[in-house]
């Protein structure tokens, strides 16, 4: 008990006079002896907010890489999500894709997990590069189609990724 009431003296006594004791005569605490002081200007100015967050700035973004499908489907497309826009073939429902994909403790664009035992089953060349925010966590994820979990994987996320129609 002894120890506990010094540790809370030591505190006490650690803390500036002006933070614990500047009360006027009817207890209310002063304002300006609360706030902090430069050395040079007094009261420190208040805190700056940062702009303000442009509509283009918000939200979900990601540019989608795509390569060696064939067709119309390589290219590069911009997706924005929440609201959705961009370049990509079909943004609206990309984004309920990744929206359905979404959930608390999953990654959407995480890899397969080190030793999952997958079939030897060749997709096709396809690859593709997933970059950007998702969720408010930033997105860096690549796709190929080389085996079974590598092209469940792939479907799961159609049509933010091309459907191969294999």
């Amino acid at each position: 008990m002894l120890a506990a009431a010094v540790s809370v003296s030591a505190v006490l006594s650690a803390v500036p006079a002006a933070a614990h004791a500047d009360t006027s005569a009817g207890g209310a605490r002063h304002t300006e002896a609360a706030r902090p002081r430069t050395a040079r200007t007094g009261p420190a100015p208040a805190v700056l907010l940062p702009p303000p967050v442009r509509a283009e700035d918000s939200g979900d973004r990601l540019t989608v890489t795509v390569r060696h499908l064939g067709g119309t489907g390589d290219g590069t497309y911009e997706l924005r999500c929440h609201p959705a826009g961009g370049s990509h073939p079909a943004p609206e429902q990309a984004c309920e894709t990744l929206d359905r994909r979404t959930t608390w403790g999953k990654d959407p664009f995480a890899p397969v997990a080190p030793g999952t035992v997958c079939t030897m089953l060749y997709g096709g060349p396809a690859t593709a590069r997933v970059t950007g925010t998702w969720a408010g966590r930033p997105v860096d994820a690549r796709f190929d189609r080389a085996d079974g979990c590598q092209i469940a994987r792939w479907d799961a996320l159609v049509p933010l990724l091309p459907d191969t129609g294999a």
